[in-house]
């Protein structure tokens, strides 16, 4: 006699056993969605702050000082008859307080770009770039800008200068500033000190390699030429790289070495540069 089982058969497949997986709290969850809005808008919000510190820097240091000349200059051309009589209470006033601020700050700075913006046909040419350096080597003699302002410019040319003279021509490459097999990336800024070279023996470089995130901040090494690796990367994907701390890597290709004697000086990078390449 046929018998069948009471039990009736599952509708679906029996969780496996183990711990039950368990619900996210309140606390999770804000860290979780608090830190996806935070890397949504954080580039937003620093770049609104940039802007609006560039804004009250020129306005500050500019364009304020540029509106008083204004109000200077109009009246001393009511004082020559050369303008409609008013008095300089009213000018002042006019400027400082009838008129929108908002509008006296755009006035401001927008002069304040037209002031940048001449200064540079100025020492775009011969003629400017000389009395530029006749201007520069008189502030010179001051003895307390002299200790700072060497310093200053060094740091803002490096930062401002034009691309195709600061950067397109730098060659980004792989240097060792340890032993052990680990190399860092980093910038060929120019030749190596030339009494350095002359006691080693053999041709440096100067090496610049950039910090992450800040990769404008770094250090300067002074190395043997067939030590560095030559990269086939751009400068602005190196800097991708560093900055974002590895995150943002760049679809690198087998290293281009200059010579024999860059594959010979990291045989050990190779391998591991043509992997990377293989997997991009």
């Amino acid at each position: 006699m046929k018998t069948t089982d009471p039990t009736p058969p599952p509708t679906h497949a029996p969780r496996p056993a183990g711990r039950p997986r368990r619900r996210a709290n309140f606390s999770e969850d804000f860290r979780r969605f608090f830190l996806r809005g935070l890397s949504a808008l954080l580039p937003t919000m620093i770049t609104l702050w940039l802007l609006i510190w560039v804004w009250g820097f020129l306005w500050e240091n500019l364009g304020r000082h540029m509106i008083s000349a204004i109000v200077w200059a109009w009246n001393m051309l009511v004082a020559h008859e050369l303008m409609p009589f008013r008095p300089p209470v009213y000018t002042r006033l006019y400027w400082w307080s009838l008129m929108p601020e908002w509008l006296v700050q755009l006035i401001g700075v927008g002069m304040a770009i037209s002031l940048i913006y001449l200064v540079g046909l100025l020492v775009g040419n011969l003629i400017g770039r000389t009395i530029w350096r006749l201007a520069e080597m008189a502030v010179m003699r001051i003895p307390l800008i002299r200790a700072v302002y060497p310093a200053v410019k060094q740091v803002t040319d490096f930062l401002l200068a034009e691309r195709n003279t600061q950067f397109q021509s730098s060659k980004v490459v792989a240097v060792q500033p340890h032993t052990g097999g680990i190399w860092s990336i980093g910038l060929v800024t120019g030749a190596g000190i030339q009494s350095l070279t002359d006691a080693v023996g053999e041709e440096m470089v100067t090496v610049f390699v950039p910090s992450s995130p800040t990769a404008f901040s770094g250090y300067v090494m002074v190395v043997p030429r067939d030590s560095v690796v030559e990269l086939p990367l751009k400068v602005e994907e190196a800097m991708r790289l560093l900055v974002s701390g590895g995150v943002i890597a760049p679809g690198a290709t087998a290293p281009a070495a200059t010579g024999p004697s860059q594959a010979a000086a990291a045989p050990e990078l190779l391998p591991g540069l043509a992997a990377a390449a293989r997997n991009a």
